[in-house]
């Protein structure tokens, strides 16, 4: 087979297919992101229910996370020697045997090795996605491609997540793993029959063994920065929203049958600002956009870390900025990031970069868990001093990024597969 070639893209817009991929990545995505958030506002049922502890919890989160990590360093040496498609479906069927499990447990042990299995699997699976949504998808457009992924999040929030509290009040907590099963394996059977093959790296990889190959990622300083940069930016979302909706609950005084009008409401407005971002980030500079994140999320979650019981429409308001704020770190950064492998380097990058966003976000999680402690009553202690560590933490990224926005010059590259 003749080797296939990487052409520049059309500058002013997006194929039928490539709209038609972004769909589906973004839908496949929502399931991803629906089975790791679902576990955050089930925390306050969850904990009674197992009887565990905050800290069991966050080993729960973290057990994940940690699975992930290691995933993702072990399948970087193999990311850029197989058909893009074919790694990730294969990932994505161990991901769906991995939340049915989660979905038939029944204890703490059983739940923890479930969410072992699962992170295994789902923690390669975005590797993946970025990588095809890199080779498919132009610089100049990314940051539009990125905006409309990461309406998984508010997607998830909206439908996902209401729907899964729904569930897990009139089943049990387990109920929302099983309706992620089902959507799962529509979306896999979907992906298998319409997904093209995304195979053009194959001509450009070198000859080299998948040890050379994971050593030579690991070594280059630029991608060092990189990865550096992905663990720090990990931390924010890990070490606080495992702990929000048992503080939603116990602190703030909102009652467990009102959490999905919070997430609800909260989700739309991610849904709603994220392709707007996206396209802010490609008109005026990714780097000012990932700015304006940064600090809206400084102030939002310092407020947030300090309420007492609050009304119901503060609350809301309060996580509607704090998610926008999220978000435009989320895509900026994403678009920034994508620009620093090679094209034949891509899939382990990406591994490599997962793998350390996974297990920076473990033990980000793990910490929450040893800072926040619980009264009798269930109210968390000293949340304010994870707000704290997230402040720094972002602050940090700031100023790690804006090196990265410096060196990058916007490459052109289009598998032919997009066409």
């Amino acid at each position: 087979m003749p080797p296939m070639t990487i052409t520049p893209p059309a500058p002013l817009g997006l194929s039928r297919y490539q709209k038609w991929v972004i769909a589906l990545l973004a839908f496949l995505q929502f399931t991803i992101i629906l089975d790791f958030m679902v576990i955050s506002p089930l925390g306050a049922l969850l904990m009674p229910a197992l009887k565990i502890t905050p800290a069991q919890f966050g080993v729960v989160v973290s057990s994940y996370a940690f699975s992930a990590g290691a995933a993702g360093l072990l399948t970087a040496g193999f990311a850029d020697r197989f058909d893009r498609k074919k790694l990730l479906l294969f990932f994505y069927c161990g991901f769906i045997v991995g939340t049915l499990l989660c979905g038939i447990a029944g204890s703490y042990q059983f739940l923890l090795l479930s969410r072992m299995i699962t992170g295994v699997f789902a923690g390669v699976i975005g590797s993946v996605v970025f990588a095809i949504t890199t080779d498919l998808f132009a610089y100049q457009l990314r940051g539009r491609v990125m905006g409309i992924l990461q309406t998984s999040f508010g997607a998830s929030s909206v439908v996902g997540i209401p729907l899964g509290l729904y569930l897990s009040g009139r089943w049990g907590w387990n109920a929302p793993f099983l309706l992620i099963t089902a959507i799962s394996v529509v979306v896999g059977a979907i992906a298998v029959r319409y997904l093209r093959p995304i195979d053009a790296h194959l001509g450009l990889h070198p000859d080299r063994s998948a040890l050379h190959h994971l050593l030579h990622t690991v070594s280059t300083p630029r991608y060092l920065q990189g990865f550096a940069t992905t663990g720090l930016l990990s931390i924010g979302g890990f070490i606080l929203m495992p702990y929000m909706s048992a503080f939603s609950v116990h602190n703030l005084g909102i009652a467990f049958s009102r959490l999905p009008m919070v997430y609800l409401v909260t989700g739309a407005c991610a849904i709603i600002a994220g392709p707007l971002i996206g396209r802010a980030s490609d008109a005026v500079g990714k780097y000012l956009v990932f700015c304006f994140g940064c600090f809206a999320t400084i102030v939002m979650v310092t407020i947030y870390t300090h309420l007492g019981v609050t009304p119901l429409s503060i609350v809301i308001l309060i996580n509607s900025l704090l998610f926008i704020g999220v978000t435009s770190r989320m895509i900026s950064a994403s678009a920034m990031i994508s620009t620093i492998p090679q094209p034949a380097d891509r899939g382990s990058y990406m591994s490599i970069s997962s793998s350390i966003q996974q297990i920076s976000g473990g033990i980000a999680a793990a910490v929450g868990g040893l800072i926040v402690s619980q009264t009798s009553n269930g109210a968390l202690l000293h949340f304010d001093v994870v707000g704290y560590v997230l402040v720094g933490s972002t602050l940090a990224t700031l100023v790690m990024m804006y090196f990265i926005s410096r060196q990058i010059a916007a490459p052109a590259t289009l598998s032919s597969a997009a066409a």
